[in-house]
């Protein structure tokens, strides 16, 4: 052999030798130009299987025929914004799955998601918006609307303990989504699906380890701070259905005759169980010095500063709801039962529009009515050009 061809062979050698061990090492650290294979991206969205007792009553009802109605609720992300057409939404692309499987049913779909508001007006507004459609199978998605915090998880345990006591014993999953940075509420609302023995489904688990090591980025799924785009709605979509297919594939009949357990008692509280909602067009003031009823944004309001005007609700706690807007918007001072107990801020920072503020404004207060005060304060942020203040409803929680 010519010396050159010996040299040339050496080195083609160490190169095949280089590629394998950059190929070993590529594997090793689960490869740098793709994501995982769709199974392993299911397989860890899928936090807790939970109890399936619910969910195959559910499926076998469906495999008899029976009309099948799927709900979602939550917020914007539910509501489907930033996809390209409410067929690519996740809550539409699940109902399909059911449709898809089950062609002898009439499947229904109810989308129950309102942009920019949390677990506490989805507590309040469960029976008008979703119960009374009378929901089989039911995706709670409120992990980023919400806050990582116990009063955030005490809403959503209300909300879910209205769907869970249903006469029809609906299935509920939670689907947890994350803010651009990898945020969400799930330590909090994880320890109360735990509770309930409800399947979890992680947004956040399944795609942020892809987006930390590199090997996806954040425009790939979702074109601003929080909203999926259509990529993002059909892996959230895929998570849910990955988990249903497990679930048809061990349908039994000795499954489906499994007794459904019993509710449990409340983790954290059962305070937001028991709810009422008053929309401003159906609150009728108690006294009222200077505020107009305006029909077409729904709400009371006013410009004035010193104007009052007072409503009677009845529970154990308090919530209020108000428009915030980058605008001429001012402050309120609540006061219930002649106690003052916060000041709402009706102006924020960001311009991407306006939205319904609903805050907890008291509890542990005595069964009963209550009477609550609204008061258009002098001051404002000093970026505001007005003191306008909506109301847009108020709340109330606990018998």
């Amino acid at each position: 052999m010519k010396r050159n061809e010996s040299w040339r062979n050496s080195a083609n050698l160490k190169g095949l030798l280089a590629s394998l061990m950059i190929g070993f090492a590529a594997v090793a650290i689960g490869g740098t130009n793709s994501p995982p294979d769709e199974g392993a991206l299911c397989a860890r969205a899928l936090t807790a299987k939970g109890d399936w007792a619910r969910l195959h009553r559910q499926l076998d009802r469906a495999r008899r025929g029976e009309r099948i109605v799927i709900g979602v609720i939550g917020g914007s992300i539910t509501q489907g914004a930033t996809a390209s057409a409410p067929e690519k939404c996740y809550g539409n692309r699940v109902a399909a799955w059911w449709r898809e499987q089950f062609a002898a049913s009439k499947v229904e779909f109810v989308n129950a998601g309102i942009g920019a508001t949390g677990s506490d007006y989805g507590a309040l507004r469960a029976e008008r918006d979703l119960l009374a459609q009378k929901p089989n199978f039911v995706v709670v998605e409120y992990a980023v609307n919400d806050g990582n915090k116990q009063i955030c998880a005490e809403t959503l345990e209300g909300l879910l303990r209205q769907i869970l006591k249903q006469a029809n014993q609906p299935a509920v999953l939670l689907l947890f989504m994350m803010h651009r940075d990898g945020r969400n509420a799930q330590g909090w609302f994880s320890k109360v699906g735990s509770h309930y023995g409800l399947p979890m489904i992680s947004y956040r688990d399944a795609l942020w380890p892809e987006i930390e090591a590199g090997r996806m980025q954040w425009a790939d799924i979702s074109p601003d701070e929080v909203h999926p785009n259509d990529r993002g709605h059909g892996y959230a979509a895929r998570f849910v259905t990955d988990l249903l297919d497990q679930a048809l594939r061990s349908l039994r009949a000795v499954e489906t005759n499994r007794p459904i357990p019993s509710l449990p008692v409340s983790l954290l509280t059962d305070l937001f169980e028991q709810v009422r909602l008053a929309e401003a067009n159906s609150l009728n003031p108690l006294a009222n010095n200077g505020w107009l009823h305006d029909t077409r944004d729904g709400c009371w309001k006013s410009h004035q500063p010193g104007s009052t005007i007072e409503f009677e609700i009845e529970g154990r706690a308090i919530l209020t709801m108000h428009y915030v807007l980058r605008g001429p918007m001012g402050r309120a001072r609540v006061s219930v039962d002649g106690v003052t107990v916060q000041e709402l801020e009706g102006w924020f920072d960001q311009t991407w529009g306006g939205y319904r503020k609903t805050r907890v404004v008291a509890r542990d207060l005595a069964a009963g009515s209550h009477r609550v005060r609204f008061e258009l304060l002098p001051d404002k942020n000093a970026q505001s050009t007005g003191h306008e203040f909506r109301i847009l409803g108020l709340g109330a929680a606990g018998n």
